[in-house]
């Protein structure tokens, strides 16, 4: 006797189709998952015979082999003790084999036969979907996997229940998606005393997603600013809410189906190995990057950081992606982040001037900034010096303008991209990843500062890759002044943003001016 069930192996976010055939045949008593099943998924049989004990089923003394087609597909995960057993059943006649025409099932069992949670139903309700096929998930997935649309949802809280349904006992009505929650309220800029020319940088930032540095010594403020800016940005869309979800799914950090228009903010500890920022690991889970897709990955104390896990953020702060190689497998990951870091001058933290001066300038800021690579620098598109804030600051009155002021020139910004975008039938609207004739037709730059762009160009104050960049945000300057072209003044200020200084030179005896 054989029985069949589908259901799905997750790689990265993509949810692959997995045939779970379980044969009865004569011989000595003994269960065999076969497949390129890892341990998790071996382990299945024991939780399966558990589950069986607990709703006081035995298996049939005959041996059963239960394959996991394609074979040579890796299999990881504990989702596959739901369609596992549900063959078992099928074969000895528990429930109808016909049962199960038409659904994908995935999701853990207890050993009283209870239905757990497992991280993926969103996609695996969108994968099912996409084959034809309702879903059989945990109950506790149900909200979650609803967000899936017009995929028919069963979420049984036990084998029983399920059994029952299926036998026509109990009818099992479908779950409805989960709550989207807006998001707490962000910390306001109004906190934040002095340094205007970074609320600026910050703005214009968050109106075009560029990447984004702060230098300055402790207590400048670099990290306040930096967990504001959430604050500016507009909330998820729903195709952005869609994908991130599908990241967070599969890292199981959704709960209950409860989904957040909130942009993701994710901010590591810099002893965050590579494999942590950029994804990996035994089971090649989604790292940082990925977590923050759509959002803000912030690292505060940058040189602290491996030189390795820093130069691993590279390629996806170019792509938009990550792709984790493995020896059997290449699982890919979106990554389309905003950077944002924060660092001391040097390891004293205050530089070669001021309070604190360091008597090792300029050797300690080269020595310390010299540990985040130069094509790492040349991926941030504004790089802001802060001086230490003084008690002349600190007696202001607080700031005539917070978030609610500079998030609404943020979204009138943002709306012009979208609208450009549109017009122009751009998959991206960000000026921060405009490229090639996208990004040409949209920068309708002026003489006066294309002439200004060649000049720094030619100097060797920017790379290739800091061309383009500057011209992206002079677009994002000039569209937070609503001007429909790009001028030399919004060239000028972009340029100013940019970190000049070629590997090695040596460090002025003044704050804030770094090497690289």
């Amino acid at each position: 006797m054989a029985a069949k069930v589908v259901t799905v192996a997750f790689e990265g976010v993509e949810a692959r189709r997995v045939d779970v055939e379980v044969q009865l045949t004569s011989g000595q008593q003994i269960f065999v998952i076969v497949g390129l099943a890892d341990k998790a998924v071996a382990e299945s049989r024991e939780r399966v015979r558990g589950a069986f004990a607990g709703l006081g089923l035995s298996l049939p003394g005959k041996r059963i082999v239960a394959n996991l087609a394609p074979a040579d597909m890796p299999k990881e995960g504990t989702h596959f003790d739901l369609p596992i057993a549900l063959a078992v059943m099928a074969a000895i006649g528990v429930i109808p084999q016909d049962a199960l025409d038409g659904w994908a099932a995935m999701g853990e069992l207890s050993l009283d036969g209870r239905i757990v949670p497992a991280a993926g139903a969103l996609p695996a309700a969108m994968a099912a979907g996409a084959m034809g096929l309702g879903l059989i998930c945990p109950e506790a997935s149900g909200p979650e996997a609803a967000w899936a649309g017009g995929t028919r949802i069963l979420a049984p809280r036990s084998l029983v229940s399920l059994i029952n349904h299926f036998r026509g006992s109990q009818v099992l009505s479908a779950p409805s998606p989960g709550p989207v929650i807006e998001g707490e309220r962000g910390k306001d800029l109004r906190d934040v005393k002095g340094q205007e020319h970074a609320k600026r940088a910050l703005e214009i930032a968050a109106a075009g997603g560029h990447n984004l540095l702060f230098v300055g010594p402790p207590g400048s403020g670099k990290s306040m600013l930096a967990q504001r800016l959430p604050g500016l940005l507009p909330p998820l869309t729903s195709t952005e809410l869609l994908q991130t979800s599908m990241v967070h799914s599969v890292a199981g950090l959704i709960a209950r189906g409860a989904l957040t228009r909130a942009r993701p903010f994710r901010s590591p500890h810099h002893s965050a190995s590579m494999a942590a920022l950029t994804g990996g690991g035994h089971k090649a889970k989604p790292g940082e990057v990925s977590l923050a897709h759509n959002g803000v990955l912030f690292l505060d104390e940058l040189p602290e950081f491996g030189v390795q896990a820093l130069d691993s953020l590279r390629g996806p702060l170019e792509t938009g992606e990550v792709m984790v190689a493995r020896a059997n497998a290449h699982v890919r990951y979106p990554a389309k982040v905003q950077l944002v870091a924060a660092m001391n001058p040097c390891r004293c933290g205050h530089g070669g001037a001021g309070r604190g001066y360091c008597g090792k300038a300029p050797r300690c800021q080269r020595d310390y900034q010299g540990r985040v690579s130069g094509p790492l620098m040349d991926r941030i598109d504004l790089s802001v010096d802060m001086p230490a804030v003084t008690a002349a600051d600190l007696a202001l009155p607080p700031p005539t303008e917070g978030s609610a002021e500079f998030a609404a020139r943020v979204a009138r910004a943002r709306q012009l991209q979208i609208e450009r975008a549109e017009a122009l039938d751009s998959p991206e609207s960000l000026n921060g990843r405009a490229e090639g004739a996208f990004l040409d037709r949209i920068v309708a730059i002026d003489e006066a500062g294309r002439a200004l762009l060649t000049r720094a160009a030619e100097a060797g104050k920017i790379s290739a890759r800091g061309w383009t960049r500057v011209l992206r945000l002079s677009r994002t300057i000039a569209d937070l002044e609503g001007a429909d072209s790009v001028r030399r003044v919004h060239v000028a200020e972009a340029l100013a943003h940019r970190r000049s200084a070629a590997p090695g030179e040596d460090v002025a005896p003044s704050f804030g001016q770094p090497v690289f």
